[in-house]
């Protein structure tokens, strides 16, 4: 399924991973529901799926909610069906795109779902209409929701390489490793939105990214959420995104920025539901021995970062080039755990001793340390010992940019692993 783009150096689009599973989904009763951030490339997702399913001899029709003939048609439950049928006639998908647009958006789909209806619904919509329609209230048990993030690793190495390795990646990664540094150097700089990804120059790239930022801030911090101190909420961005891998408190932030402890949260929530950062709280077992509630901070998007902390386009020669990679790393596991249901947390004690991450997958805790260097021998920090002796986990990780190797600390199996390779590991 590839395309040519027209005017770039790309001659594929991005293929993205979830269109297969939201194929899969296709012949579910239930509505199909994107989420994601901004320019993430739903909208290009929904074309796919509609080209799909016409493909397969079914009919379709698309609405864009930002035009606003489309937003006429689903002034009402009544007029959108009416025009479905005029389109498509009595049975067939319907693709609604950026539904956030629409008011009382979880109780208009609920409506037409709780209908019977023989259409299928697909649709889009940003983090904040979640925020803003409570859709998982309105629509509990109505729908499946699929996270789009902006492009991964992978996807960034399969279009670097025009898919030419697209069924052996792992071979590719083993054999050229020097290349796909390259690749994650490129990747820790810029990031993976799919417009910026597709530009060849610096300055190309950082318009983007400037337009990026400020939509961001513009139309889903300010207008669509309602936020009028613009100013305290961008020095809050900034200063998270220098924090990257380290705790965070409200109330050390509060007094930093000279705003109240609940304004504070209160951003940091828009935040997170806005595809824009993730808080990891922390591992424990021992509430007295093992660390508050405080959490590490970590940017869902590496580019958006760089931006907003002000070293876009050289971010890996700045002294914090190791928070980086540990944010890299837990892209990586993120995206795991999403397969999984695991759990990220990071791991501290009252004395100090800490593990990056550790991924709790029910049955087990497994500690994650993250090295941005090239091991050459295997050892293991008197933190990360004291944590294999209090859980005993069978296997533990030290992810680094060397090679693959092994060693067994008190009963534990400590494997050595090159980012490359976790990216193909299952833990």
């Amino acid at each position: 399924m590839t395309y040519k783009i027209i005017g770039l150096k790309y001659k594929y689009m991005i293929k993205r991973t979830l269109l297969i599973n939201l194929i899969r989904h296709l012949k579910k009763k239930e509505i199909t529901f994107i989420i994601g951030p901004r320019q993430a490339g739903k909208t290009t997702l929904l074309h796919e799926l509609k080209k799909h399913v016409e493909q397969q001899g079914k009919r379709a029709v698309y609405f864009n909610l930002d035009i606003e003939r489309d937003m006429r048609m689903c002034v009402s439950q009544d007029t959108l069906l009416n025009k479905v049928s005029l389109e498509i006639g009595k049975s067939g998908y319907v693709f609604i795109d950026e539904i956030q647009r629409k008011g009382n958006a979880g109780l208009f789909l609920k409506g037409l779902y709780d209908m019977g209806l023989p259409y299928k619904f697909i649709v889009t919509g940003s983090g904040s209409v979640e925020l803003k329609e409570k859709i998982h209230e309105s629509l509990a048990g109505r729908k499946q929701m699929f996270e789009l993030s902006t492009i991964s690793f992978v996807e960034f190495v399969n279009l670097k390489t025009a898919y030419r390795y697209e069924q052996k990646l792992p071979e590719l990664f083993r054999l050229e490793p020097q290349r796909i540094d390259g690749f994650l150097e490129e990747y820790m700089h810029y990031g993976g939105y799919p417009k910026l990804v597709l530009e060849e120059t610096i300055d190309a790239k950082r318009t983007i990214m400037e337009e990026l930022y400020q939509s961001y801030l513009e139309r889903d911090i300010v207008n669509f959420l309602g936020i009028k101190k613009s100013d305290a909420f961008t020095q809050l961005l900034r200063v998270m995104a220098s924090q990257i891998g380290n705790i965070v408190t409200a109330s050390e932030l509060s007094r930093t920025l000279g705003i109240s402890v609940q304004t504070v949260q209160h951003y940091l929530w828009y935040m997170e539901k806005t595809f824009l950062l993730q808080m990891v709280t922390p591992f424990f077992r021992n509430v007295r021995k093992e660390i508050t509630k405080a959490p590490t901070v970590y940017f869902l998007d590496l580019g958006m970062r760089n931006f907003a902390y002000g070293i876009f386009g050289n971010a890996t020669e700045h002294q914090d080039n190791g928070f980086l990679f540990q944010n890299f790393v837990y892209r990586i596991l993120r995206e795991k755990a999403q397969d999984n249901a695991a759990k990220i947390h990071f791991w501290r004690t009252t004395n100090k001793a800490e593990v990056d991450f550790v991924v709790d997958t029910g049955s087990a805790a497994i500690p994650i340390e993250v090295k941005y260097t090239h091991l050459v021998k295997p050892t293991v920090s008197r933190s990360y010992r004291s944590f294999l002796s209090l859980y005993h986990p069978k296997h533990g990780y030290v992810i680094h940019l060397g090679k693959k190797q092994t060693m067994v600390v008190d009963h534990t199996t400590v494997h050595f692993l090159p980012y490359s390779e976790l990216i193909f590991q299952t833990l």
